[in-house]
């Protein structure tokens, strides 16, 4: 393993702290999220200085965000095998470093090219390597407490684009795009303080003698113990994980395309600039503060087995407002529209992970994350570019905005129903340790047959009655010795029969 210890999880008996040093790796995982789903927007502020620096148009600077996420989600398997292989710390320690150096070097690009490779490629993948870990290492250190640390970290999405969005026009403003790169590329080292915090999770220290005893245990585990693997395919068997991909590739190609179009659609309706832009500052708003408090109410007693169905009922609030903002007439209707996107979409993004979490447990969770995130890049990929051609074709945003929530709905009945259908069967079924009460009734009465059977040999037998009691005595207990705890009453009763063991005659007398 090069000297490296991977923090595989608490499958070797480590209890989840829920607080403790825990709540450091909350704050990294908040910072990171951040990072992730922010980033790629915030650099959209430099869009118009590359395009009169390289003289290309903007759907070629578009492609720069749409590499940063094709990364982000794209390498998930990679990710994983990385994560099973080394442990969560070395890999967002080494992705802080690649996120920061992809900044810096485009900083000194020449061609639009050059941006693709350094900010979209080599940036994009250090941000993977930062996100996917963080999500392992937050599912290791909460388990009650696990929904509100989900909430919590999310949060860290709508934080971070309040602040980079600002910061990344103040830097164009003072700087240009070349200093604006160098200044975001030297605050993506903090994700290498972030891959800092991330601490494996360690069994509790023990006294001498345990700890020597827990040493041999572990040595003979270790011995016994199978290698793990480096990607976890056997997840694709399980029906819970097959249905949540299923749903979640469905939800993403509509998820992300209204906030990609409320403003262009606010300038269409002839709304200023500052006006149309201040949508997104109050979708903004209105998420942070829902994902915290759908984390806390997923958290609850009773909503946290059926969290699956209130995931369900969050991408229905979803899709239902993207379906009825569709026929927004002016600014103020979307207004309303953009509150009540920033309500469900904060639920969506707090009960995503919580419920892949729940559904494949821990020792899977860093394989699962990466497949999904593979099959949700796929849809990134095809959901906003189809929108925009429908947009093209149509010239009306109410179609897109209908296409969008219709996808969003689809998503929430695939996932409802087939996990009622499927997996609601496979919880109602009994457990196999029912069957057990019924052998040992059956071991109780092959043990009367016995006596009654050795009762009518001592009748018809014509030896003396106390050698045949002890005959019998010594079948019963031999019998008792060999049945469960139930027998226990008829061996009673045949020593009852037999009396005084000093009455009984000795085998020579025969």
């Amino acid at each position: 393993m090069g000297g490296v210890s991977p923090d595989s999880g608490p499958p070797g008996g480590v209890k989840a702290p829920d607080g403790g040093w825990g709540w450091a790796v909350l704050f990294g995982c908040f910072v990171i999220t951040g990072f992730s789903y922010a980033f790629p927007k915030a650099v959209s502020v430099f869009f118009k200085e590359l395009i009169k620096e390289f003289h290309i148009g903007y759907s070629d600077t578009a492609w720069i965000s749409s590499i940063v996420l094709a990364m982000l989600y794209g390498t998930g398997p990679m990710c994983s095998i990385l994560v099973n292989r080394y442990g969560c710390r070395p890999v967002m320690m080494v992705g802080g470093i690649f996120a920061s150096l992809g900044m810096i070097m485009a900083s000194f690009a020449t061609s639009i090219f050059h941006i693709y490779l350094t900010t979209g490629v080599i940036t994009g993948m250090g941000l993977a390597m930062n996100f996917q870990p963080s999500l392992i290492m937050l599912n290791r250190y909460f388990n009650e407490k696990r929904p509100l640390a989900n909430g919590l970290a999310a949060a860290g999405s709508p934080v971070a684009l309040c602040c980079l969005s600002p910061l990344g026009q103040m830097l164009s403003y003072q700087y240009g795009w070349r200093g604006g790169f160098l200044v975001l590329g030297g605050l993506l080292l903090n994700c290498c303080v972030c891959g800092a915090l991330m601490r494996p999770l360690n069994p509790p220290k023990r006294k001498d003698a345990d700890q020597e005893n827990c040493v041999e245990e572990k040595k003979d585990s270790s011995a016994a113990a199978p290698k793990s693997k480096l990607l976890d395919f056997s997840v694709c068997r399980d029906r819970g994980f097959m249905i949540y991909t299923l749903a979640a590739a469905i939800m993403v190609l509509g998820l992300f395309v209204p906030p990609v179009f409320v403003v262009s659609r606010a300038k269409h309706m002839g709304t200023p600039d500052t006006q149309a832009a201040l949508l997104l500052t109050i979708l903004g708003f209105i998420d942070i503060f829902a994902r915290p408090t759908c984390g806390v109410i997923a958290g609850l007693r009773w909503v946290r087995p059926r969290c699956v169905y209130l995931f369900s009922f969050a991408m229905i609030f979803n899709g239902t407002t993207d379906l009825l903002g569709s026929f927004a007439q002016d600014y103020n209707q979307l207004v309303i529209f953009c509150i009540f996107f920033g309500i469900s979409y904060g639920m969506v993004g707090a009960l995503q992970f919580e419920v892949l979490m729940t559904i494949v447990g821990t020792e899977r969770f860093s394989s699962a994350i990466g497949l999904v995130l593979l099959a949700e890049a796929i849809a990134v990929l095809v959901g906003p570019p189809s929108a925009g051609r429908l947009l093209d074709y149509t010239h009306s945003y109410q179609y897109v905005f209908m296409l969008a929530g219709s996808e969003v709905c689809l998503s929430a009945v695939v996932l409802a129903t087939c996990y009622f259908l499927f997996m609601g069967k496979k919880e109602a079924e009994p457990p196999a340790q029912e069957d057990q009460p019924g052998e040992a009734d059956g071991d109780q009465l092959a043990l009367k047959d016995q006596s009654e059977s050795g009762d009518t040999s001592d009748n018809s037998a014509s030896t003396s009655g106390n050698s045949a009691s002890s005959s019998a005595n010594s079948a019963s207990g031999g019998s008792a010795a060999a049945s469960p705890a139930p027998a226990a009453e008829p061996t009673t009763q045949a020593t009852v029969e037999v009396g005084p063991a000093k009455e009984v005659e000795p085998e020579s007398a025969l």
